[in-house]
Formats: structure tokens, sequence, C-alpha cells
């Protein structure tokens, strides 16, 4: 892995969180066993879909200004099926009640993940 050479800030971004998860993992197995049963039952399809579920953790990471999450959750998004423009109403609503802070990682943050995203797919 050490030969790695990322295509985008975005993808950079996202190794940098899966190498640290792992650290992490290794670290402490028992608190990353339970933390990823717990996220992965509350993502499973349910009453709401899970593309609907990624459109809201994106909203509350934008929200909360986490970067990592941010990315992680758009990359979700748009695997899920989500559109770009499905994607920038539901972070409208974030903007509604998040205000300036969520809109400058909106109209930044989120649309270079697309964008890098989804040249990563080609």
């Amino acid at each position: 892995m050490e030969d790695y050479i990322p295509r985008n800030e975005t993808e950079a971004a996202l190794h940098e969180y899966k190498h640290g998860l792992g650290t992490f993992t290794q670290k402490m197995p028992e608190i990353a066993r339970h933390f990823n049963e717990f996220t992965e039952a509350c993502f499973k399809e349910g009453v709401l879909s899970q593309k609907e579920k990624q459109l809201i953790a994106l909203g509350i990471s934008v929200y909360s200004q986490d970067e990592y999450c941010i990315i992680y959750h758009t990359k979700g998004c748009l695997d899920q099926g989500a559109s770009e423009e499905e994607i920038l109403e539901a972070l409208g609503v974030t903007a509604a009640v998040g205000g300036g802070a969520a809109m400058s990682q909106a109209v930044t943050l989120v649309q270079d993940c697309i964008s890098d995203l989804n040249q990563m797919t080609q």
C-alpha cells in the first residue's frame, strides 16, 4: 500500500480514513466491532431506503462540518443511486437548518466529491 497514489483529493481522503479505521480496529477490536455492527444495523434497508439514510447522514455530516463523513456519505449517496440533484436538494434542507456553514460545505466539498467520485467510476 506504500506505493498507493490517489487519483484525487477525495480518493486520498477515503484511503486515509480507511487506513485510520484499520489501525483503530487493530488497537481496539471490540469497540470497532460493536461500532461497525451498530452502524450496519442503522444503514440496513428498512422503512427508509439505504439511499434516504445516506442522504440523511450526508446532511448531518455537512451540518456538523465533518469532512471525512461528508466524503464518505457523498460516496454512500452515489453508491445508493442518488442523483446530484437529489444530493443538492437534501443539502438545501441542511442549509436551511444549518445556515451558512452548511451551505459552504454543500457548495464546495460535496460538489468536489461528486465530481471526483464520478471520475473514479469512469
